[in-house]
């Protein structure tokens, strides 16, 4: 595996035994004729899944592991793979296997083509293969994020996402985070980007979050995030003199 590769592919996963070995040979195809690190983050599962990934590394030695001693969610786990990668370009996608990694090396190209000041370039899902009521509930909260933030996401909550790790690692650092990286680039001075992306079937283990549970977070996290929002003063470059 190359010290510095131009790509690290950052996947938290949770309970995920089921998919995750799958997914990882699915980004190793898909990124095969760019230079990548893969770097799974295990957050603490309580299966196999940090067994099925440790046995997996012989098999692609692009594959890093990293584990959480205590589970600290999706947002941390992503932090920590971006922490801990090499590349200066992260891509991020759900560890359930519902993200397709062949529609990660167009996002990639998308950001790196598109200039120093595009950070973020977003997956919005299409023909998304969620319940009715995961839908209905997700076409609500990004239509009032979107409202009240002007991040101009129509779907945040896709975890399939390309971006400058410099610029993450600018950002203030909170749990839920991920659901609202546009709006903190754009906070930055940064410019972000949207393309839309499939969407796949979870074929093995259950979704971590519920309505409710999301609803109550982001009531919360929207405050925030406003409130981040009026506190930004960027002094439009530095010189050195």
């Amino acid at each position: 595996m190359h010290p510095s590769p131009d790509i690290s592919v950052v996947v938290p996963v949770f309970d995920e035994e089921g998919a995750a070995p799958a997914l990882a040979r699915e980004i190793a195809a898909a990124f095969a004729d760019r230079d990548i690190e893969i770097i799974f983050v295990d957050d603490a599962s309580r299966d196999g899944t940090l067994t099925v990934l440790s046995a997996l590394k012989a098999e692609l030695p692009q594959l890093r592991v990293l584990r959480h001693r205590k589970n600290s969610g999706q947002s941390r786990a992503i932090r920590t793979g971006v922490m801990a990668a090499r590349a200066p370009v992260i891509v991020t996608l759900d560890g359930d296997g519902q993200n397709d990694p062949a529609d990660g090396p167009a996002l990639v190209q998308a950001l790196v083509s598109g200039g120093p000041d595009l950070a973020l370039v977003g997956g919005e899902r299409t023909k998304r293969q969620d319940s009715q009521a995961k839908k209905v509930a997700s076409r609500l909260g990004n239509g009032v994020r979107k409202r009240l933030l002007g991040d101009t996401a129509n779907d945040t909550g896709c975890g399939l996402k390309a971006f400058r790790r410099h610029a993450f690692l600018e950002l203030p650092y909170f749990d839920h985070i991920h659901r609202y990286l546009p709006a903190l680039m754009l906070r930055e001075g940064y410019q972000v980007a949207f393309q839309p992306v499939g969407h796949r079937h979870r074929q093995t283990g259950a979704s971590k979050y519920t309505n409710l549970g999301r609803l109550w977070a982001s009531a919360s996290d929207l405050l925030g995030v406003m409130w981040l929002q009026t506190r930004s003063r960027r002094p439009d470059g530095v010189d050195e003199v």
